[in-house]
């Protein structure tokens, strides 16, 4: 039995449009923030070849009442706003370069406000 040949490489190009980008990171993010894909903003700049993104988003957090009762809310939660945002940015970055193919430098969040959520993160 032969061995299979190497992939055939074809000639012409493939392009991700920047509005199939935009959703991805958009949807990634949602996931990431635990928000509607709507709340967030992307916007893309070009960082020496590579991709940059720029996210505007809010975050869902515990009601303050809650976590003045009891501090392990937060925990429920995923830990703290700037964890979470941490945490992110690596989750949006694998997400969007794993799916996409592009090369993204790096991941930018701007937390823009707050939803106040009973419940903890779903995961």
């Amino acid at each position: 039995m032969a061995a299979p040949a190497p992939a055939q490489r074809l000639n012409g190009h493939n392009r991700i449009s920047t509005q199939a980008l935009t959703s991805l990171a958009r949807t990634a993010a949602a996931l990431a923030l635990d928000v509607d894909a709507n709340d967030v903003r992307v916007q893309w700049t070009d960082d020496d070849g590579l991709l940059a993104l720029s996210l505007v988003s809010p975050i869902k957090v515990p009601p303050l009442r809650d976590v003045a009762r009891d501090p392990a809310r937060v925990g429920a939660f995923g830990g703290s706003i700037r964890d979470r945002a941490v945490a992110a940015k690596a989750q949006i970055l694998a997400t969007v370069t794993q799916l996409s193919g592009a090369q993204v430098s790096r991941v930018d969040i701007r937390i823009s406000g707050a939803r106040i959520s009973e419940g903890g993160r779903v995961q």
